[in-house]
């Protein structure tokens, strides 16, 4: 190298003296650089790799209660460590077991906050019903004497009938003797006046009308054959005897209803029943006449529950102008119903709730605090509100809530060891000086996602089934697809199992692609819920 540069220098070119300082400059620089940059690069190297030691805990990802203070293998596992990013500086305010954020971080997981207030509790409840017939409005037309229909003048089921309109003609032995005995009692009359009366009110307890007991008396004849006159205006349900049949005393000949006032009879699950009352006015529609509003007030709620459904059945009572309403037509009710015994309550966004079955949590911000902090605080519910809960204990009014974004709060609190959603207490740390002497084992994940198939065909059978998998003690969440038939289940698999899911969906009417529907409960359901095949 040294004779390389003697030999440039005493070239003809680098004569010149100025020439040859300037390439001596630029050699002594190129050696500097070459001697002394790459080992200014390796103390940065280690200057940050120092710094990152220092100032940054090491954690395994599949045990967060592993803490080092350097880099290393996991004593469990032998995974490697990764670093516990540190938030910040919070200050002595925040509680050691609360979990701190960044702002990068909050804005990433784009977790959002509210204040918590009182408000009255009011909940859109859906209910699914048929109309049905008013039964208070509803009569049976019999014969009141032995005989045979010698003509029947209402022929078919559906048919109108007004109040006074003969509906059959009947022969009967003992309406002869009777007429006998009126007109025999007439001839009598000037020596017994009390005979024609009782002859007569014996044709009236028949239910024979003033007009048909006088015509016997103008044309002093006997009639073999006497009319039956209907007693009620309405519609013929049911027709119970034909032309030339004989009849007995109390025979029911016709089932008469009046259809001007109607019946929508809903079925309202248990956890529903507290926001109705009687007297409340409820408004539904019709999938028969689509556009047009009905209402009504509540007028019945039955006391019993249906052991199969778990439902009650609501009566409410309304007007049939145009006779548009007809008897077992489907109708759904929306209502934005008030809790009576809970009118100034702590509601809070069902977004804000972690629940395990057991627990329901929430994520309270910590006030006053420099960096945001999150504190894990277990809370009591009350009755659902649809999209939202009544919180009973555990809140005041002020506290902020994350209502956004809790589960990567509690996925942080999981990695870290703190309390969270599946951790009842904190993990204790493991440290370096701990790793020889500890017996610990990989903790095992509680919450499971399995599909089950389930049959059904609407938006009652999807209400039924996702209500009654949320019934079983242990199912965080259930959504079942219309299209696929598919109930997406997340439950504990400590409290529940796949087999016990199905059974209880099987015992309200259900197939599952493991266990078959109660044959009691699928006859019950309604006739927009039958996905059997005939």
């Amino acid at each position: 190298m040294k004779n390389k540069i003697k030999k440039v220098l005493n070239s003809n070119i680098l004569r010149h003296k100025y020439v040859k300082y300037g390439l001596l400059l630029t050699i002594g620089l190129f050696l500097g650089w070459l001697f002394f940059g790459n080992s200014s690069g390796n103390q940065d190297e280690h200057a940050h790799t120092h710094e990152l030691t220092d100032d940054t805990v090491w954690t395994c990802s599949m045990h967060p209660q592993i803490k080092m203070d350097k880099p290393g293998k996991c004593p469990i596992c032998a995974m490697d460590l990764i670093p516990l990013k540190k938030s910040g500086n919070g200050g002595d305010a925040i509680n050691p077991d609360a979990i701190q954020m960044s702002d990068e971080a909050i804005a990433l997981a784009n977790i959002q906050t509210t204040l918590v207030g009182r408000q009255h509790a009011v909940k859109e409840i859906q209910l699914y019903g048929t109309i049905r017939v008013d039964e208070r409005l509803s009569q049976s037309q019999t014969s009141h004497v032995n005989g045979r229909i010698e003509k029947l003048y209402v022929n078919f089921t559906g048919e109108s009938i007004k109040q006074g309109q003969t509906i059959a003609s009947v022969y009967s032995p003992d309406l002869l003797n009777a007429q006998q005995e009126l007109l025999e009692a007439l001839k009598m009359q000037p020596v017994q006046p009390m005979l024609v009366e009782a002859s007569k009110e014996k044709l009236r307890l028949w239910k024979l009308t003033d007009n048909q007991i006088d015509a016997i008396i103008k044309s002093g004849k006997v009639n073999p054959v006497i009319d039956i006159k209907s007693n009620t205006n309405g519609v013929v349900i049911s027709k119970n005897v034909s032309q030339g049949d004989y009849i007995n005393q109390g025979t029911v000949l016709l089932q008469v209803a009046n259809l001007s006032q109607v019946w929508a009879m809903f079925d309202a699950y248990e956890m529903d029943l507290p926001f109705l009352k009687v007297g409340d006015k409820l408004e539904f529609t019709l999938q028969a006449i689509p556009g047009r509003t009905f209402s009504g007030k509540i007028s019945f709620i039955d006391p019993l529950l249906d052991k199969t459904t778990r439902t009650s059945k609501v009566r409410v009572v309304t007007s049939n102008p145009g006779m548009l309403m007809k008897p077992e037509m489907y109708a759904v009710a929306k209502v934005n119903a008030s809790l009576r015994q809970q009118s100034d309550e702590i509601v809070i966004p069902k977004s804000a709730v972690l629940w395990t079955g057991k627990r329901s949590i929430v994520y309270v911000k910590q006030p006053d605090t420099e960096t945001p902090a999150f504190m894990l605080r277990e809370i009591e519910l009350g009755p659902s509100l649809g999209s939202s809960y009544v919180v009973l204990s555990g809140l005041h009014a002020g506290d902020e809530i994350v209502t956004n974004g809790a589960f990567s709060i509690d996925a942080t609190a999981q990695l870290e060891g703190k309390r969270s959603m599946m951790n009842t207490e904190a993990a204790k740390p493991v440290t370096g000086h701990e790793k020889h002497s500890m017996n610990v084992q990989p903790s095992s994940m509680q919450n499971k996602h399995e599909i089950l198939k389930v049959q059904g065909l609407c938006e009652m059978c999807k209400d039924r089934i996702e209500k009654t998998a949320k019934s079983v003690a242990g199912v965080s969440s259930a959504t079942w697809d219309m299209k696929t038939r598919e109930l997406h289940l997340n439950f504990d698999a400590h409290q529940t199992n796949l087999k016990t899911i199905s059974k209880s969906i099987a015992k309200v009417g259900h197939e599952t692609n493991l266990d078959k529907a109660d044959q009691e409960a699928y006859d019950a359901l309604p006739g927009c819920c039958k996905y059997k095949e005939n």
